[in-house]
């Protein structure tokens, strides 16, 4: 006889209404995913978004939500570029990496820039139902089988990028992208004094002394998958 899943309601009965928004690219994943969390639960509810445009489309309307479930991988994203921005502007909103990467690096990264869990998506509906379960409860729900281990010479980067505001992180990637101060300043819609402010704030936490050196910074962190967390360009002295 096949054994069915509980619900998330029956599994965490002293619960109100669930809020869970997914981020990933393709809607048949989203689409599978939902009904595993939802299934005809009234308690839970499941939101899709297709990119980080519209997770914050989403959360502009409600900022109210108990659990992010966000892939790695989608147009727009590079790396940790997505976890690292969504940790600096909502760091009250837990976010969980769903992810076809099941290195063990990416996962150890992921913790460091302040994913709550981690899931592979080769995973079955039990454990994925357990693994949102853990976290919103407000633990870590950390891979089975998977060491995070002690940290490495790259883990006080990795702490260091987690202090940009949402704002630098967004100016580092155009930095990565190899746009100007002026560049930046008109796709942020921000002056050319504020760009050289934020390139000057992001020097100073990555403790590097040109803006050359930041990207590259950024770009030393291997994931395992993903070329780096930043692709490398040429760029000019703050």
């Amino acid at each position: 006889m096949v054994s069915v899943p509980p619900r998330l309601s029956e599994t965490l009965p002293f619960m109100t209404r669930r809020r869970i928004i997914i981020v990933d690219d393709h809607p048949l994943f989203r689409a599978a995913l939902r009904q595993t969390l939802a299934g005809g639960d009234a308690t839970v509810s499941v939101e899709e978004a297709s990119d980080l445009n519209g997770l914050n489309q989403a959360l502009e309307t409600d900022r109210d939500c108990d659990l992010v479930l966000l892939d790695l991988n989608m147009p727009g994203v590079r790396g940790f570029s997505g976890l690292l921005l969504l940790r600096a502007q909502y760091p009250d909103i837990p976010v969980m990496i769903i992810s076809a990467v099941e290195d063990a690096t990416v996962v150890r990264r992921a913790f460091e820039l302040g994913a709550s869990g981690y899931l592979h998506k080769s995973e079955g509906p039990t454990e994925i139902r357990r693994a949102i379960e853990t976290v919103l409860v407000g633990e870590v729900f950390v891979p089975r089988g998977t060491t995070l281990g002690s940290e490495d010479e790259q883990s006080a980067l990795m702490k260091r990028l987690a202090t940009l505001t949402p704002q630098q992180v967004r100016v580092l990637m155009m930095l990565s992208d190899g746009l100007m101060n002026k560049q930046i300043a008109y796709e942020l819609s921000i002056s050319e004094a504020t760009v050289k402010a934020h390139v000057s704030a992001i020097l100073q936490k990555l403790d590097v002394d040109s803006r050359t050196q930041a990207v590259i910074a950024a770009a030393r962190i291997e994931d395992g998958q993903f070329e780096a967390l930043f692709m490398t360009t040429g760029a000019d002295k703050a």
